[in-house]
């Protein structure tokens, strides 16, 4: 299993001729095999956070480890290689793209490495309930079912790392609930790092380990 941590990260942006910090040396190590949640108002920096450490965006400072070795010390090739392989993505909005049925949007990601893992994604949409509807498109989805279908092509190449970004974000309660439920299951049964962003206090506290954000900085919480 991988190991997945972070050495003194910062991030800022900047707002007109102010420079506004986001991450302020985040230093942090991720459970290996276990469920980490963070929780976070609205703008605290929680998405940025995931993506920095996925691959998604370099710090302005600080260190992202994989396995120990710097994961921003990778060429843009390597590192596009090492994100697709190693890392699984959810995020708030499913990213579906319209014109391709459920079977195909889980393939995606095989696609890119070339794969074509046909009966590995239909298992996968079994997994998540989802056996009849691998040949609609997103369209015909509920937003519940296309989450499901995210969550699969999430899995598609055997990451060993999951990031979650507000999963249930654009979902009523039971939908909510029924993909939580999925993420759960997944992880357990594949002991997969995981990590997920949230600002809802039932879902962060599914973790083995609850952190928050606040003021850029990750501190643990309880209840």
């Amino acid at each position: 299993m991988s190991t997945l941590s972070a050495e003194q990260m910062h991030v800022s942006y900047r707002n007109g001729p102010r420079e506004v910090a986001v991450l302020r040396g985040v230093t942090i190590s991720f459970a290996t095999g276990k469920l980490t949640t963070i929780q976070g108002a609205s703008g605290s920096g929680k998405s940025t956070l995931l993506h920095t450490l996925g691959g998604l965006g370099k710090p302005d400072a600080g260190r992202v480890l994989l396995d120990g070795a710097s994961l921003y010390d990778l060429s843009q090739n390597a590192l596009s290689r090492t994100r697709n392989a190693r890392f699984g993505f959810v995020f708030q909005a499913y990213h579906l793209l319209p014109e391709l049925t459920a079977l195909e949007n889980v393939l995606l990601p095989a696609r890119i490495a070339r794969k074509n893992p046909v009966e590995k994604a239909r298992l996968l949409l079994e997994e998540m309930g989802l056996t009849d509807r691998a040949e609609h498109r997103p369209s015909e989805l509920s937003g519940g079912e296309q989450q499901r279908v995210a969550i699969a092509r999430a899995l598609v190449n055997d990451p060993d790392i999951l990031l979650a970004d507000e999963p249930t974000g654009n979902l009523d309660a039971k939908s909510g609930t029924a993909v939580l439920d999925c993420v759960l299951q997944i992880q357990s049964a594949r002991q997969l790092t995981a990590i997920l962003v949230t600002h809802d206090d039932r879902i962060a506290g599914a973790g083995h380990v609850r952190l928050r954000l606040a003021d850029g900085e990750l501190t643990p919480t309880c209840a």
